[in-house]
Parts: C-alpha cells; sequence; structure tokens
C-alpha cells in the first residue's frame, strides 16, 4: 500500500504531465493559463503540505501557507489576463 508521499509523488507527476498537455487542448489563453496556475497551487500546496510537513503544523501555519500560495496565483493570473487584454 502507497503512502502519503508517494501518493503526491504521482499526483505531482500527472499534474506535471496534464500542465504539458493543457497549452495544446486548451485554446483559450485565459482559460489555460486560470487551468494552468490551478495545477501549480495544486502542486504548490500539496508540496508544502506533504513533502515540508506543514500537514502536521499548527493551522495558522497551513492556512498562512496556503494563503500565501493562493495569492500569488491569483496576481500570476490577473498579469496573464491584463496582458491577454492589452
Amino acid at each position: 500500500m502507497p503512502d502519503r508521499l508517494d501518493i503526491t509523488w504521482i499526483a505531482l507527476i500527472g499534474l506535471a504531465l496534464a500542465t504539458i498537455l493543457v497549452p495544446q487542448l486548451v485554446p483559450r489563453p485565459l482559460l489555460g493559463d486560470a487551468l494552468l496556475l490551478t495545477f501549480a497551487a495544486i502542486k504548490g500546496r500539496r508540496i508544502a503540505l506533504d513533502f515540508m510537513d506543514l500537514g502536521a503544523a499548527p493551522a495558522l501555519w497551513r492556512g498562512l501557507v496556503s494563503a500565501w500560495i493562493l495569492i500569488v496565483v491569483l496576481v500570476a493570473w490577473l498579469a496573464s489576463a491584463v496582458v491577454a487584454l492589452i
């Protein structure tokens, strides 16, 4: 039976492969960017919780790291949206 790190590793590989396929399968740039950044946020959170062992940290730290990942992704998507609209 695979442990949590093995499952996370498999999920990260799957998300990396999906990241490669998205630009070819999604013709709309904003939707594609949103999907890519969603994958990045999921990967970042999985890495933070499982590999950095924040899953065992207090809820405040988990919340702060998750909020930081979300803010970075939202700022990146907004920058992408501005560039697409110009």
